[in-house]
């Protein structure tokens, strides 16, 4: 599914709840798809299971996955996801790196033009 990077120095459970967030988000991992339980994922990627546990529990925390008892672990779909929390802390990160590029001399068009070729790439592949 995805490899650690041992060397990174961001926790474990912090780049397990990354590397699932992009796969859901790129559509890797659709709605309503069960996503493999802690033990599995545990013994593929050899570490502790409580460590997949604290990212599963950050991820439906944020409104990424679901979990249905004796059943697993599951993607939310879009229409569920209503984390509203979350949205104003990512557009606070936003307004903070926008900020920054700024100061960095990003002019508005490349910062624009940075935007447009994101939802460009992800109308694209919505249209599949």
């Amino acid at each position: 599914m995805f490899q650690l990077d041992f060397m990174d120095r961001s926790p474990l459970y912090e780049q397990i709840k990354e590397k699932m967030k992009a796969l859901i988000i790129s559509g890797v991992l659709k709605a309503n798809e069960r996503i493999p339980s802690v033990r599995e994922l545990a013994q593929s990627l050899t570490i502790n299971p409580n460590t997949i546990q604290k990212a599963y529990k950050d991820l439906e925390l944020e409104g990424f996955i679901y979990s249905i008892r004796a059943k697993g672990n599951f993607v939310t779909p879009l229409e569920n996801t209503v984390n509203l929390a979350r949205k104003d802390e990512l557009m606070r990160e936003l307004k903070k790196n926008i900020a920054e590029l700024m100061y960095l001399q990003v002019s508005r068009e490349e910062f624009l033009s940075c935007i447009d070729n994101i939802f460009g790439k992800k109308e694209v592949q919505s249209d599949d």
